[in-house]
Formats: structure tokens, sequence, C-alpha cells
């Protein structure tokens, strides 16, 4: 009896983890997977950040990956932005991404390497020293969905109602009433822009010209592309945050 209930108990949760979109499910769960190694002391913190001396002088190239998989301890700050990474990344690529996924991927490696780029010269003129860059590459993809479903009314806590290009800002003043850094959360707009003016802005004037071109080895990474490009409809429904 109390094995069939832990079968039935999981399923849910099973089903849930099913349906996450394939680069998605991969990203968070290496997140996941990070955190609880560090949760069991395999481990440290202290590995993971990002260090650019470290980097070049001894060459510990993992630092460049590793510090897109940490957002900090198991607790309501993880919580918070496993919820928005997964509820807005699978929205992406089921949606404008949706049979795109390496399209998808390249716009997770481009917000990548702009975050490292940005991060190298804060760190070189002083600006600020950023050891980990996982809460901006979400806050990027929160942009990126906000800015493609201009339409869509968010609900926040179920009290204020807002269009969703005005999420990334909501949040960013959220942020700063809980006396966080603005600094992870600037990064990721800008980032996010920066993307979308390249691929949603620039071909309306140039429309035989793209910017951003996924490299053909992606496509044969995770499958070849569909044509066109598969914008979703405008989504007018409310969404609970």
């Amino acid at each position: 009896f109390f094995a069939g209930g832990d079968v039935m108990a999981a399923r849910p949760l099973e089903n849930w983890f099913r349906s996450i979109p394939p680069i998605t499910k991969v990203y968070a769960s290496s997140c996941f997977l990070t955190t609880l190694a560090v949760h069991l002391d395999l481990i440290k913190p202290l590995s993971l950040y990002l260090n650019f001396n470290s980097v070049f002088y001894q060459y510990e190239i993992w630092r460049l990956v590793t510090t897109f998989l940490w957002f900090g301890p198991f607790g309501l700050n993880f919580l918070f932005h496993m919820y928005f990474l997964i509820r807005h990344s699978s929205a992406l690529e089921e949606g404008s991404f949706s049979g795109r996924a390496s399209d998808y991927l390249y716009m997770l490696l481009f917000g990548a390497v702009m975050l490292l780029i940005l991060d190298f010269i804060c760190h070189t003129t002083g600006i600020s020293r950023i050891m980990f860059l996982a809460p901006s590459l979400s806050f990027m993809v929160v942009y990126v969905w906000s800015r493609r479903n201009p339409h869509a009314v968010m609900a926040l806590f179920g009290l204020f109602q807002f269009s969703a290009p005005y999420l990334p800002w909501v949040l960013l003043v959220i942020g700063l009433l809980l006396e966080q850094s603005p600094v992870y959360d600037i990064l990721g707009i800008l980032v996010g822009h920066i993307y979308f003016f390249c691929e949603d802005v620039y071909p309306k004037f140039r429309p035989n010209r793209r910017i951003l071109k996924t490299p053909a080895v992606l496509d044969t990474l995770v499958g070849q592309n569909a044509p066109g490009r598969g914008h979703p409809e405008d989504e007018n429904r409310p969404h609970q945050d």
C-alpha cells in the first residue's frame, strides 16, 4: 500500500519533469545537480565562482561554465530563480523557439558569452566583481520572453496587473526592496535587450540580413531547425507570479 502510494505521489513530479523542453531541462538539471553537490559537500562554491586570474593563469577553464550553474544554496532565493528560469525558459523554448532548439541553445550561449565579456570589463575597470552569472542569464531569459509577449498580462501576487514587458523592471524593483544588488538584473536586461534588438528589431529594417546566425554545429547537435522564425502568438491571458 505504501509503496503504491509513493509511486502515485512521484508520478506528478515525474510527469512535470518530462514535460520540460530539452534545452531548459538540461540547464535547470545542471543547476540543481551543482547545488546538490555543494549541499552534500562534494564540491566547494570556491571552485565554481568566476575568477579570471584562475582562468587565465591557472587554466581553470571550467569556471567559465560553472559560474552559470550556481544560484546559491538551497533556499527561497534558489527556488525563486529556478521557478522563473524553468517557467520562462520553457515558454520561450516551446513558443517562439518551437522546432528551433538549436536557435534557443544559441541564444543561451550568446547570452553567456556577452555576460562573460561584460563581467570581464567590470572586473578590469573595477566597477564591480561578479562571481556568479547564473542570475543574470536567467534574467536575460525573462527579459526576452517579456519582449516577445507584449500583450501578456501578469498578476503580481494576484493583486497588481501589468503587461509582460514591465516584468523585468518589477522584479528589479522587488530585488532593490529586498536589498539585493541590482547589478545581476541590469546585466541580464542589457544582454537580453542586445539579443532582442539583433533578432527582433534589426530584421524589420533589413529583412534579408540576420546578425545572429546559428552555427551549423548546433543544428547537428540538437537537430535541424524548422523553417521560419516561429514567433509565438501573444499570450493575453493573465499570468500569476
